[in-house]
This record gives C-alpha cells, structure tokens and sequence, in this order.
C-alpha cells in the first residue's frame, strides 16, 4: 500500500529519498511542489527525473481530497464536506471564515470524536481513527485551491479532540509551520481540547508558540462533567494545574472557551465563580453564544445575559470578548460539525 507524501516534514521525507536512493536535497523540491504548487500528480513535478517520479508513484500517494459538497453562509462563511478518498469511504468537514486580517480555515483533526460533549454535534459521529497529518494539511490545501486564496490562520477546531491525535497533529504543524511548506507563523496556529490534562503538559514541555485554546464551559465540576464528560477523568481542579503550569513553562496566554447555555451556566453565579477560578492567569475567556444542535438539551443565552456576563469578567480583571458568530445558516458555526450535515 502506498503511503502518504503528505505525512512526511522534510527531513522525514529526506531519509525517505535516501531509501530510495535518491539525493536528500529533492525533498525541497518536492515540499515546493505539494506545498507551493499544489500539485495533482507526481507527473506534474517537472525538474525531477522520470525515474524519481516514477519511484514516487509507486511508493508514495498525494493523499488528495474530493469535495464532496459545498456550502456557503450569507456571511461568506463556507463549509467542505471532504471525500477522503480512502478504502472506507471516509468524509469530514472543514470550515473558511474570513476575517479582515485574512483567512482562517477550521480543520478537523479526527474522523468522529471520543469526548462526548453534550452541546456539540461531533457528539453523534461514531469514531472511526485518526487523521494522518497529510490528511489535516490537505484539508488547508483543497480549501486553497477551491477557492484560489492563500489561508493565514489555522484554528484545530472541527471535528475531533486535537490532543488525543496528538503525534499527527504535532507532525502537521511541523509542515504547516515550516517556511518551505504552508509557511504559517505558530502564532498563528490555535489548537483547541476539552481538556486532555496529560497532553497538555506535553504541549507546554514541547515550547511551540501556537495558541491554546480550553474548552471550560463551566468553572464547577457538576455543571461541567454533565456538559463534558471528559471532566469526570481530568476535573477543573486537574485542569487549572496544567493550565497554571502551561502559562509558567511558556508564558503564552491561555483562551478559555466558554459556551453560554440559558439557565445552565450562564447567571452571576457562575460569572462570580469563573473570575474567582481564573484570578491571576495569564487567561482571555472567549465567550460563545452556544448553537443549537439537533437533539441537543442546551440552548442560547440571552443577549442581555451574555453582555452583562462579558461586562462582570472585564469589570473583575478577567479579559472577555464575545465571539462573533459565523457560518450558524449553514451549520458551520462552533459546535455544529458533524460529517452527515452535507449529505442531508
């Protein structure tokens, strides 16, 4: 079976060419072509030899995508629902908002999820594996070429819990971070988790300057573990060390994710509770109006309940923003991913 190109940095790929008995430097030219050229096929890589493009068809695939279906929001947001083109029919969804500072694409990380959150509709995918690294790069580089634009922003946001992909997902921002490959600044790079305590400590230990961002939801252990069960193997208290030690090791800014559900975690209490667990962080809560799912218990916040909820952490030292919402029409909004959206 032919492996992936795409899973590949460069250096990997140089002692891949040194099996083949080929000159390690080709590596450069080929990250240009899958990277900067966006090629199709290996025919396509003019300045190497028949015989280095042919060896590279025999062993190596370009793991390439088929969009399956497209939609676009009414406010530009569009989502893919991507053919994987694999032997078990894999598809997933991957999201393009764009920003005046440019494109942001949201990947997948995952084909289902394992963490069972309650609010979110990846919630009703079965796991099936993980993806490679080529196949989260080649979620950037089908959008690209869709939409003949260049992304400068990565959020691992869709599908999937990032951490508990951790190698793959490490590896791809290995590609999507190198100068020679997608050439995107870590700065510029969000990985998100529910909350996966010993990864994250991997994540501090390993000193890239991507963002984190922690889905929190709730700053209590009984709201929390009923909306994410995840919390019932790693609870707040677990999860604030790591954080703590997280913000010490890097001294990068944590994103704490917080989805306001009406009557669930959304009154003074909690916003009291939420400034009393995040004193003395280096911490930015992003405030989400939750999005209705299918089947799903939880709904919205009112308006006047999210803005006197924002307004109560920014008066008590806590830096608070509402996300904007994009992409709801057409399912793309956070939390509402889910592989069969398009095929329906």
């Amino acid at each position: 079976m032919r492996k992936n190109i795409k899973n590949y940095d460069l250096n990997d790929l140089k002692e891949e060419l040194i099996l083949l008995n080929e000159k390690p430097f080709r590596a450069e030219q080929i990250f240009k072509w899958l990277y900067s050229e966006k090629v199709n096929s290996f025919n396509e890589m003019t300045n190497l030899s028949l015989e280095l493009r042919k060896k590279l068809e025999e062993n190596y695939s370009l793991g390439l995508f088929k969009i399956e279906k497209k939609l676009e929001s009414v406010d530009g947001t569009k989502k893919y629902l991507f053919d994987l083109q694999d032997e078990e029919k894999n598809l997933i969804e991957s999201v393009l908002m764009s920003y005046h500072h440019g494109y942001t694409a949201c990947v997948s990380s995952q084909i289902g999820c394992k963490m069972g959150c309650k609010f979110c509709a990846s919630t009703g995918i079965p796991f099936s594996r993980n993806l490679e690294s080529g196949e989260i790069i080649e979620q950037i580089l089908e959008i690209e070429k869709e939409e003949n634009i260049k992304i400068s922003n990565i959020v691992f946001m869709g599908i999937g819990e990032p951490l508990d992909n951790y190698e793959n997902v490490m590896n791809a921002i290995k590609i999507i971070n190198n100068p020679k490959g997608l050439n995107i600044g870590a700065r510029h790079i969000s990985i998100s988790t529910s909350g996966l305590v010993p990864k994250i400590y991997d994540l501090a230990d390993r000193q890239i300057q991507c963002t984190l961002s922690v889905s929190l939801h709730s700053s209590n252990n009984k709201t929390r573990s009923e909306m994410m069960p995840v919390n019932n193997s790693y609870p707040i208290e677990e999860l604030m060390k790591a954080c703590k030690y997280y913000i010490e090791k890097t001294n990068k800014r944590i994103s704490f994710e917080y989805a306001l559900a009406k009557d669930n975690n959304d009154n003074l209490e909690d916003a009291k509770e939420l400034v009393k667990l995040l004193h003395g962080m280096l911490a930015h809560v992003n405030l989400i109006p939750i999005n209705k799912i299918e089947d799903g218990k939880y709904t919205k916040s009112t308006n006047e309940n999210i803005i006197k909820f924002r307004d109560y952490l920014n008066d008590h030292g806590i830096v608070a923003t509402i996300r904007r919402e994009l992409g709801s029409d057409i399912s793309a909004a956070c939390g509402q991913l889910r592989k069969q959206n398009l095929k329906e």
